[in-house]
């Protein structure tokens, strides 16, 4: 099953609070993202069922595999696309975050790859 942008950054933010503070539950993904608790448990759940994550009896959120590459993919895009923003072109950071954001689901692969290269080079 094709996952749809609001999963992928569901996914991403469930990576960065992980890294940030070692741990994850569905209210840190509410407070996080300015979600409702009811809004975050139902697409938890959705990602729980396509095997994305499990959710442990305490609450934690842990990323499967699936999850894991997934996340990790679409936070790289995000980092590679508000460097090239704000390094290359100039961009607030603050903008060329939210700007990021919106690209970095839709960008095609070679566009990716070619921007990246890019900046690996400078």
């Amino acid at each position: 099953m094709e996952i749809h942008k609001s999963g992928e950054d569901y996914l991403k933010t469930i990576l960065i609070l992980k890294n940030r503070q070692g741990y994850v539950r569905s209210i840190d993904v509410a407070n996080e993202l300015g979600f409702s608790k009811p809004s975050i448990s139902r697409a938890m759940s959705i990602l729980r069922d396509n095997g994305y994550l499990m959710i442990e009896l305490g609450g934690n959120i842990i990323l499967t595999e699936k999850g894991m590459e997934k996340a990790r993919s679409i936070y790289e895009r995000h980092i590679v696309i508000t460097t090239f923003f704000v390094k290359v072109l100039g961009v607030d950071k603050a903008i060329a975050e939210k700007d990021a954001c919106k690209i970095e689901h839709d960008i095609s692969d070679e566009t990716f790859l070619k921007t990246k290269k890019y900046l690996k080079n400078m």
